[in-house]
């Protein structure tokens, strides 16, 4: 499927108005921000599944819906587990709570984690070992992407007595031994699922959030940034749509 001409007007747009969000210093940057492709598949009301290529500024707000899981991950479906490249919009994902959810949203884009963007900045990944958590916890190493969360609070976050997990960055787990920073120099395959409802869902057998943008997302972005990022999304009009977050984030 060939990029439409209008979608690379619209990221270039937005890629300039992003621009107004900047001090003036970085206004006068010769750099520009680096635009991204970023794939979707998603779950219509009619239950037609709708394949689109997205271009947009390789910006947080639009790379941390997309790279929070490797190629190869395994998801807990109703089925078993299933490889996330293998995932199709209305499979039945397994959620913490016990029940299912079907899949109405996956994203993907490929990027290379020891390579810095135009700001200098790279994107590595989080290795889980085997057994980081506890017995087969996870069972087998598990690669997780720069916007992944855990449900789960690292013993140096917690005050000492037993309090309700919190969605954490994977960054904050890394110790250098069983779970440490990764940056391979080829390109990566990075995902990220959403559901009809915000929940947590098995990856390798690690508890890791779907996505959500974050209640606050949306407050300081211009209106073409605001619309580029809505059109990745077939089910949501607004940040609202999103429903609420089903556990507390970590604050880091």
């Amino acid at each position: 499927m060939n990029t439409p001409q209008s979608l690379h007007h619209a990221a270039a747009t937005a890629a300039e108005a992003s621009a107004l969000l900047q001090d003036p210093a970085a206004l006068r940057m010769a750099n520009k921000p680096q635009l991204r492709r970023f794939e979707v598949s998603a779950l219509l009301t009619n239950g037609t599944v709708a394949q689109t290529r997205h271009i947009a500024p390789a910006l947080p707000l639009f790379e941390n819906a997309f790279c929070a899981f490797t190629r190869g991950s395994l998801v807990q479906t109703e089925h078993g587990p299933v490889a996330i490249e293998d995932l199709w919009p209305g499979d039945r994902i397994v959620t913490q709570d016990g029940g299912c959810q079907p899949l109405v949203w996956k994203g993907s884009t490929s990027l290379v984690p020891a390579r810095a963007d135009s700001k200098g900045q790279r994107h590595p990944l989080t290795s889980f070992m085997a057994d980081s958590f506890g017995m087969q916890k996870p069972m087998s190493c598990v690669v997780a992407g720069p916007a992944a969360r855990l449900l789960c609070t690292p013993p140096h976050m917690r005050n000492g007595t037993e309090e309700q997990k919190l969605l954490t960055p994977v960054q904050a787990f890394q110790d250098g031994m069983n779970i440490f920073e990764t940056s391979p120099p080829t390109v990566v395959e990075m995902y990220h699922l959403c559901l009809p409802r915000h929940a947590v869902i098995q990856v390798g057998g690690l508890e890791f959030e779907t996505y959500h943008p974050g209640p606050d997302a949306l407050k300081m972005v211009s209106y073409a940034i605001k619309t580029l990022f809505l059109n990745l999304f077939s089910h949501a009009d607004s940040v609202s749509d999103f429903g609420p977050l089903a556990f507390k984030r970590a604050e880091i």
